[in-house]
């Protein structure tokens, strides 16, 4: 906790908790040895304050056992690589499907691009219903949802149903990655969230490319259906996983234990019955609609998510075309299609591992050497190292592909700009969160937005751009877009703070 802002003087441990978790002209007070903070509680370490305070109530998330947490944490992160899977699973079963439907494989692959918008504009919706309804009441429907336009993708019997059955999927699937770090800043203290993020992160880079994958090998021996069939099973495991373990994360410190809402049944929670009878509690119907909208209007927000989408698009773009490319450069089939996405897996783990390392070590130094405190705009120097890497990979994977070189190369430049991407994704949501916290799924949710609105553009011309002029223009275009967007990510650590200083703060009834 950090110092009231008119008095000085340390904030009361129990009951009563800022929502902004710190003071815009302050930056985060993390370690501090003083009297003043001398009441507060902190890390195992014995020096590292804990942000924000936990109550002495045992139904705090923040006071639920590390097992417990973790647990939720993983299953969150199992559903957040559900709809990035499904998606990217159409992009191998194009191939056949185009031949069942007699369409050409780009059109096909329209229906791509109507699911991937979705991604993000669901993520958008989670987040506002659940600051009314709850957490885990939107994550349940929706997830039965998922399961329910999961099983008729497989069933599908023309384009236009299936189409349309994807496009409900990428809006019903995304639950858990547009909303991901509001259960991320609920569960977790500030010095834990950078690497929960890692984690949650990973399986989200990863998703796009174990689709394409596990499809390629599938469908050289059986029907398109049958790897949609398997996206049944797993989504299907992830609404056990959650009915059976987890819970209702959100919690109003600044009310009193004794006068807390009654939590109610497991059943009352899972169906929102429970969160429907104190929602008078949290915010009205309409504030939440708007919680979003007050969200991107702030300028840091708006800045660091148009980055991502200058940034991102390619990843998408690349992955939902790929195989269109290397089918007749190197005379692939969908064996070798599917060997071929190892690449970006390997990659995405270690840019996973060493991220796991970096960002706390960034944060650390940084909290070393400014006697305790800490700035959001320091998790953006992580983009530093990571944006060469970006560029390496775009301008030698438009090389690669125009000038046939061995297929190895090509997989290395991919590997380059997935490694890079990994270490930016964590390092935005790191910043958004850590700026405002009180805004964990809105901030999340137009991260995500802006991942898929970039690539639902660029899927609809990337494969016609590419073959009108050359995969090198093409992909160098990419890298210079990339290059130019790097300039946003220096303008914030510059202005970053005088700006959040000027925009204020969000002032949400609840968090």
């Amino acid at each position: 906790m950090v110092e009231d802002k008119e008095l000085g003087e340390p904030t009361p441990v129990e009951n009563v908790t800022e929502l902004h978790e710190f003071q815009n002209k302050e930056g985060y007070i993390v370690d501090a040895a003083d009297p003043g903070h001398a009441n507060l509680k902190r890390a195992r370490d014995g020096h590292t304050i804990l942000l924000p305070q936990p109550s002495s109530d045992p139904n705090d998330p923040l006071n639920w056992s590390r097992v417990k947490k973790h647990v939720i944490l993983i299953i969150i992160s199992m559903t957040a690589f559900l709809p990035d899977y499904g998606s990217a699973t159409g992009a191998v079963t194009l191939i056949p499907q185009a031949a069942v439907w007699h369409m050409t494989e780009d059109h096909v692959n329209h229906s791509q691009a109507g699911n991937v918008f979705m991604l993000g504009a669901g993520g958008v919706v989670v987040v506002a219903l659940a600051a009314y309804f709850g957490r885990l009441p939107v994550l349940f429907y929706f997830l039965v949802l998922a399961t329910a336009t999961a099983i008729w993708c497989a069933a599908a019997q023309s384009f236009e149903s299936f189409m349309a059955a994807r496009i409900l999927n990428g809006f019903f699937s995304t639950v858990a990655q547009g909303g991901g770090l509001m259960f991320i800043n609920d569960l977790f203290f500030f010095h834990e969230r950078a690497r929960k993020i890692n984690i949650w992160s990973a399986f989200i880079i990863l998703s796009p490319y174990f689709g394409p994958l596990f499809a390629a090998f599938i469908i050289s021996t059986q029907s398109w259906r049958v790897p949609f069939e398997v996206y049944i099973a797993e989504t299907a495991l992830c609404l056990v996983l959650a009915i059976l373990f987890v819970d209702e994360t959100y919690y109003d410190r600044r009310i009193p234990a004794s006068d807390q809402p009654q939590r109610g049944s497991k059943i009352s929670r899972l169906l929102g019955i429970s969160q429907y009878r104190s929602r008078h509690l949290r915010n009205s119907l309409g504030e939440a609609l708007m919680r979003p909208v007050k969200v991107i209007l702030k300028p840091t927000v708006f800045l660091s998510s148009f980055y991502y989408l200058l940034t991102f698009a390619w990843v998408v773009g690349i992955n939902t075309t790929l195989s269109i490319f290397l089918t007749p450069l190197y005379n692939f089939g969908p064996k070798q299609i599917g060997y071929f996405y190892f690449t970006p897996i390997v990659a995405a783990l270690i840019g996973e591992v060493c991220g796991h390392w970096l960002h706390d070590f960034i944060a650390r130094s940084y909290i070393a050497k400014h006697a305790g405190h800490f700035e959001p705009e320091v998790r953006l120097r992580a983009i530093w190292l990571s944006t060469p890497f970006m560029l390496a990979g775009l301008v030698g994977l438009g090389f690669a592909l125009e000038d046939a070189y061995h297929y190895m190369v090509t997989s290395v430049f991919w590997g380059l700009y997935v490694f890079g991407i990994m270490i930016t994704t964590v390092a935005l949501n790191a910043y958004n969160l850590d700026s405002y916290p009180e805004a964990s799924g809105e901030t999340s949710a137009w991260i995500n937005f802006c991942r898929t609105a970039g690539g639902f553009i660029i899927s609809y011309f990337q494969v016609t751009w590419a073959q009108a002029q050359g995969t090198k223009t093409s992909f160098g275009i990419q890298a210079a877009i990339c290059a130019f967007a790097f300039f946003i990510i220096v303008f914030l650590q510059f202005f970053g703070k005088r700006l959040r200083v000027m925009a204020g703060e969000l002032k949400f009834h609840t968090s």
